[in-house]
């Protein structure tokens, strides 16, 4: 059975980023889609069986940004990928004067309505899970 027939098999409705994920094993290699995205072979067999139970969201923006090249408009940096749109609202939380463009990125994610979006969802969920 193929990665695209497993995820079919386990998701019965899979979302179209999992399908996307599983193509493109299929294609090339479970371990090869894992380093293009930067996670572990492990992590991409458990979205596609349908049994990982870590941050689908940033799952889903890697598949979304890497594999199926959706973008969004960055005030600072112009049309990106979901995947980079990710990385830098992961650095928005931590202040890093090394660079102008860090300075820069910062201050934008923080007033960013992707990430405003993205820190009321987790406060949301942090409430509900009290």
């Amino acid at each position: 059975m193929g990665h695209l027939d497993k995820a079919r098999e386990a998701w019965g409705s899979a979302p179209d980023w999992v399908l996307a994920l599983g193509s493109e094993a299929d294609r090339s290699s479970q371990n090869k889609v894992a380093g293009l995205l930067g996670v572990s072979a492990s992590l991409v067999s458990g979205v596609l069986s349908a049994k990982y139970t870590g941050d689908m969201t940033r799952i889903e923006d890697l598949v979304r940004g890497t594999l199926m090249k959706e973008t969004l408009s960055c005030p600072v940096l112009g049309e990106i990928g979901k995947q980079t749109c990710r990385k830098w609202r992961a650095k928005a939380g931590t202040f890093s004067g090394a660079n102008s463009l860090n300075i820069t990125m910062f201050r934008a994610c923080k007033k960013c309505p992707v990430h405003v979006k993205e820190t009321t969802l987790h406060t949301e969920e942090d409430t509900h899970n009290d």
